[in-house]
């Protein structure tokens, strides 16, 4: 048991029973002083089993490699099952995650569908506006038309009188003129 743990660095050799097991339990909580190089792995001369030399900034730890093998297992087995709780409930908040972003996609959808159906109403209403102002304007058309037919009626029947009374002006001076032809006086003849 004893044979697994050495102290090196400090200048002491061996270790008492009350320090071995204060180095116990250094071993199996995680250090909360300086960083720990990477651990290697050495053979000790008087045992058999494979050991891992952990040096510190001012002392030096071998620990065997069952022992660190063991304390893998216990740090596994202690948080592999809330490890095991997060993956599950992190798959549960992916799947309620897309059922979310589907949801908010078709409601989108229906905002979209929503907007065009504002579109299609603003779009009937300006048609109704200018079909309103298309029946204006024929209305227009047709009154410009009627008035213009009585224009051209009237100036017919203007330029009818006018000819009518240019003809009974020259019937009038061809009529003063022939009368005043037998008014003038004829010269006797002498017999």
């Amino acid at each position: 048991p004893g044979a697994g743990r050495r102290i090196g660095d400090s200048g002491r050799a061996g270790a008492a029973p009350a320090k071995s097991s204060k180095f116990q339990e250094e071993a199996m909580q995680p250090q909360e002083t300086a960083p720990q190089t990477a651990p290697q792995v050495s053979q000790s001369t008087d045992c058999t089993e494979p050991r891992m030399d952990l040096e510190s900034s001012d002392e030096l730890i071998l620990v065997n490699q069952a022992t660190v093998e063991k304390l893998t297992e216990g740090l596994i087995s202690h948080y592999l099952p809330d490890l095991q709780q997060s993956k599950t409930a992190l798959q549960e908040l992916t799947q309620n995650q897309v059922v979310l972003l589907d949801t908010l996609e078709q409601e989108i959808a229906k905002f979209r569908e929503c907007n065009l159906v504002l579109d299609i109403n603003m779009l009937f209403t300006e048609a109704r506006c200018y079909h309103n102002k298309l029946i204006n304007i024929r209305k227009e058309m047709i009154t410009l038309h009627e008035k213009t037919t009585k224009l051209k009626r009237r100036a017919l029947k203007l330029q009818q009188q006018r000819r009518k009374d240019e003809l009974e002006r020259e019937q009038r001076k061809e009529r003063e003129l022939e009368r005043e032809r037998q008014l003038i006086a004829k010269p006797a003849k002498l017999s």
